[in-house]
């Protein structure tokens, strides 16, 4: 698991915390597993003494399908791998931002039209 997750940090921009709205990438070794997660809220699990999150989830699949994960903090930010029922996890958000090399396509005014010029 270690590997693939050196390999998924190469390839990817990751970002190093986790919050409501993030698109996160879960990783499994067994069931082999890679998908797309919108997280939808982050509550403190507060039935635990120690710091675990209930960190709900919508994996972006057909259909859409809910879910929700009790996790620590180094868990849901992909500082650590972690097991579920015996099984590698791991868990990371993606950075989306945009490039600071592209400029948004700026409206142009033309013969009372505004026309779209990258």
């Amino acid at each position: 698991m270690e590997n693939i997750v050196q390999e998924l940090k190469a390839a990817l921009p990751f970002k190093d915390t986790t919050v409501p709205g993030d698109i996160v990438l879960i990783a499994s070794k067994e069931p082999q597993m890679l998908v797309y997660a919108y997280v939808r809220e982050i509550e403190r699990d507060t039935s635990r003494k120690d710091e675990w999150w209930n960190v709900s989830m919508r994996i972006l699949s057909i259909p859409l399908q809910e879910m929700t994960w009790t996790l620590r903090t180094p868990q849901m930010t992909g500082m650590e791998i972690f097991t579920m029922g015996g099984e590698e996890r791991f868990v990371k958000a993606v950075d989306f931002g945009t490039p600071t090399s592209e400029k948004p396509a700026q409206p142009k005014k033309q013969d009372g039209f505004i026309k779209r010029v990258k």
